[in-house]
């Protein structure tokens, strides 16, 4: 299901591990990495990896220049999720987050600018009747159109109707 079919699906409700199945997809808003934003995670983490944090010494590594955080990349990606429109129906839903799987395929730069692509990719019931997992794949797209990003999530969500099958 794409992006504007969701918002219609959704509009003034909640959704359920039913509402969640694989196939359908939402593109979050974006936001620039800043230089700001590397300094203050490096300084709230303590991890001043010299690639993250010295313009000179990132010169002469395989990326020629700073790059961000690949945990700065996913919190963004995060965050971006969380404040998308179909992520504010979750919060009556969602029991928790499982299990996160990070891959980064292409290194992020400070001023690259990221948004999150995300799908529903599986949906399996629980012994629970009243609760079921949904699983997301969720791409940190930059301007360049490249996945520098992916995070597999596993969510566990509320079922609308204890012990409905799908």
């Amino acid at each position: 299901m794409t992006q504007p079919a969701i918002l219609e699906q959704i509009a003034n409700t909640t959704l359920y591990w039913e509402d969640l199945t694989p196939g359908m997809t939402y593109t979050t808003s974006s936001r620039t990495i800043t230089e700001a934003d590397v300094a203050a995670f490096a300084a709230l983490t303590g991890d001043f990896n010299k690639v993250h944090v010295d313009a000179e010494f990132a010169k002469g590594t395989i990326f020629g220049q700073r790059i961000a955080h690949g945990m700065l990349v996913a919190s963004f990606m995060a965050g971006l999720t969380s404040r998308s429109i179909p992520n504010q129906f979750f919060e009556g839903s969602l029991f928790s987050v499982l299990e996160n799987r990070l891959k980064f395929p292409k290194p992020t730069f400070i001023g690259d600018t990221i948004r999150v692509e995300i799908e529903v990719v599986e949906q399996k019931t629980t012994s629970r009747p009243d609760r079921g997992i949904v699983a997301f794949l969720r791409k940190g797209i930059n301007q360049r159109g490249e996945v520098v990003a992916e995070m597999a999530a596993t969510c566990l969500f509320k079922r609308r109707t204890a012990g409905a099958s799908q």
